[in-house]
């Protein structure tokens, strides 16, 4: 406290003694009470009577307030009480008693209580004062000597996720539990090396573990949990000296699904302290998700915490609650993905690079979102060293020649394009104003194309000299329809899809490109999937739907195309899989009605280098049509012609 603050009291306290012939009790407890209601417990403290100062001095005093306040987050302190009206006379052998009430505001809600304050006469300088018989009642009535206040977080049970049919995809489940017997312990050094490598620990660390207070020569010392389905890790620890002891059926957080749904899921970890500084609501040693649903829905599934403010007595024994606010546990969420459809899809891109897409094309239902390579989502929240991996179905990528299904439209609708018109295509290059464009050697056994030809064989031409002719302006307004440059209405971040970097087709070649699906373009495998969903609906591009307790069956953009565009390209993307010439025929799978579109991207900085070639296939069943499949792989060797089988593996499954 500053000087001045003491001399403020000091002068306050001879003004209250000496300004008046007779000092008031009703003065005394006025005054202590608004420094109370002010936080003054400094000033507090001057008013104590010489008995109550020889059981608490003054540091102790004003730092059990402090704690106890700071602790319990205390504010809006009140208090009410009446004071006398009328002059009265006291005599200084009495003990005067104020009753009022106080009302405060902390961490577990409101606390009220009704108290009272005592005062007896001092002898002093002057006239002497009125001061007060304290003790740990003052604080709450409930309070004696030796009792402490205690603040217990009530933490929430956290919401689960679930797939559309109820299977679990993040679920409170049970671990295995690795530990330490002191004193069972065999080649010591060997024992603990072995386990720091399979554990993801060092030694220093196990060592920290070992020598903690409580820990005797028969106490179990946990040092990690592994997945109770973790063999490799249960067998590698079982070859190891004595003295480790494995306990299984202990409660975690568990992904049923694995690396199946690693990046749809997400995984749990400690906060960190940027967590704790920008989030409200998280404690030390809390967990939050990251990555996946389990960060996106974090607010949801996290619940609220709750809090108990209770006395306790020098024996630890909770004596009364003050105040208790009841956790709210979190949301469980149902997502519209099936896990037979992730897990079928994930069987499929095993060992590859890439992203997968499945849909209900009818409806929007996101059935799964795969992204390869996966990592294990149980050994990341349980800190077993997993690495993640890059989430590949959030991003973009050119889609090549899955693309021409969309020029088609557009150009249909724009009246370019035809069905019947044949184009006379001669050779394997068109060139005009210096663009050049070669066909793929399929296409080029054909010299009069229409647009099934084309579609089926993927011919680049005929798709660089129609959208020539549509415009790029044009060309753009039309694409936006598509949801070119909007976010993805969907709950999960998805890169937005562009058709260019900059705002106009600048050259020829850059407009040629993009209608056989190069240039500029980058989409998700996601919004591919959304912009077929017209072919399959008559017209409208069908909104994602990725959370069950959303409306079903919503359009994002209506009429795109008309029944007759969707019907004719539709038809030209079965005959890419039924016809012996298209690009999907092989192999053939029977019992299957597909129509789809291959791709093949050229990744190179010009057109006279080797690239990485990404392939691409998007289908779907058009007998059921309730499942449509849009799949890329990086780096495929021989393109498209290396994922139709693996979309087509999928289908048979799922049959």
């Amino acid at each position: 406290m500053k000087w001045w603050r003491f001399m403020f009291v000091g002068v306050g306290l001879i003004l209250l003694m000496g300004c008046s012939e007779q000092p008031k009790p009703g003065d005394t407890f006025h005054a202590y009470m608004e420094s109370w209601k002010n936080g003054e417990y400094g000033n507090m403290y001057e008013f104590l009577s010489e008995n109550s100062k020889q059981s608490v001095d003054k540091e102790e005093f004003v730092d059990r307030y402090t704690s106890i306040y700071e602790g319990i987050e205390m504010k809006d302190l009140s208090f009410t009480y009446e004071l006398p009206e009328e002059e009265q006379e006291y005599e200084k052998e009495e003990t005067v008693t104020f009753a009022y009430e106080a009302s405060l505001k902390s961490i577990a809600g409101s606390i009220d209580f009704s108290n009272e304050a005592s005062f007896v006469f001092e002898e002093g300088e002057g006239e002497g004062n009125w001061v007060l018989k304290w003790d740990s009642s003052m604080i709450f009535p409930e309070m004696e000597e030796g009792d402490t206040v205690k603040v217990t977080p009530i933490r929430p049970e956290r919401g689960e996720i679930f797939d559309a049919n109820g299977k679990g995809l993040a679920v409170e489940g049970t671990v295995r539990e690795v530990g330490l017997v002191p004193g069972k312990m065999e080649k010591e050094e060997e024992l603990k090396k072995g386990l720091a490598e399979i554990l993801g620990l060092s030694v220093d660390e196990i060592d920290e573990k070992l020598n903690q207070s409580w820990v005797g020569p028969e106490t179990f010392v946990p040092l990690a949990r592994i997945p109770e389905d973790d063999e490799e890790r249960s067998s590698a620890i079982e070859k190891l000296p004595r003295g480790y002891l494995i306990n299984s059926g202990v409660k975690s957080r568990v992904y049923p699904l694995g690396e199946s749904a690693a990046h749809v899921t997400g995984y749990m970890a400690d906060v960190t302290a940027q967590d704790l500084e920008e989030s409200e609501g998280y404690l030390t040693h809390d967990r939050i998700g990251k990555g996946g649903v389990e960060e996106v829905l974090e607010d949801r599934l996290r619940g609220e915490l709750g809090w108990n403010l209770s006395i306790y007595n020098s024996e630890n024994e909770r004596k009364s609650v003050l105040a208790e606010k009841i956790a709210v546990d979190g949301e469980d969420v149902t997502l519209t993905i099936s896990a037979d459809v992730q897990q079928t899809v994930h069987e499929q891109l095993k060992g590859e690079s890439g992203s997968a897409t499945a849909i209900h094309p009818t409806n929007g239902d996101v059935l799964a979102l795969v992204s390869a390579p996966s990592y294990n989502p149980n050994a990341k929240t349980l800190g077993l060293g997993e690495e993640t991996t890059l989430n590949k179905f959030k991003s973009n990528y050119s889609p090549g020649s899955t693309f021409k299904p969309i020029t088609a439209a557009i150009g249909l609708e724009q009246g370019v394009i035809t069905p019947e018109e044949e184009l006379s295509i001669k050779g394997t290059t068109f060139e005009q104003n210096g663009y050049k464009v070669t066909r793929v050697p399929g296409a080029a056994e054909d010299e009069s194309v229409n647009l099934r030809d084309a579609l089926v064989r993927s011919d680049n031409i005929y798709f660089a000299r129609k959208i020539l002719e549509i415009g790029g302006e044009t060309f753009l307004e039309e694409a936006r329809e598509f949801g070119f440059g909007e976010d993805l209405p969907l709950t999960f971040p998805i890169e937005a899809s562009q058709l260019l970097n900059g705002e106009t087709f600048e050259r020829d070649a850059l407009l040629g490109d993009t209608g056989f699906g190069q240039g500029e373009i980058q989409m998700s495998s996601l919004h591919l999937a959304l912009t077929y969903t017209p072919f399959v609906t008559g017209g409208d591009v069908m909104k994602p739907r990725l959370l069950s307790s959303e409306q079903e069956g919503q359009v994002w953009h209506e009429n795109v195309m008309s029944e007759d565009t969707a019907s004719i390209v539709r038809e030209d993307l079965k005959a890419v899989v039924d016809d012996p010439a298209g690009t999907a025929h092989k192999p053939v799978v029977e019992g299957l009605s597909l129509a789809g579109k291959t791709g093949t991207a050229e990744l190179k900085q010009s057109k006279d280098e080797e690239g990485q070639e990404n392939g691409w296939f998007i289908a779907w069943d058009t007998e059921s049509q309730d499942l449509m499949v849009s799949m890329m792989i990086e780096g495929a060797e021989g393109g498209s012609h290396y994922v139709v089988p693996k979309v087509k593996n999928v289908f048979e499954e799922l049959k």
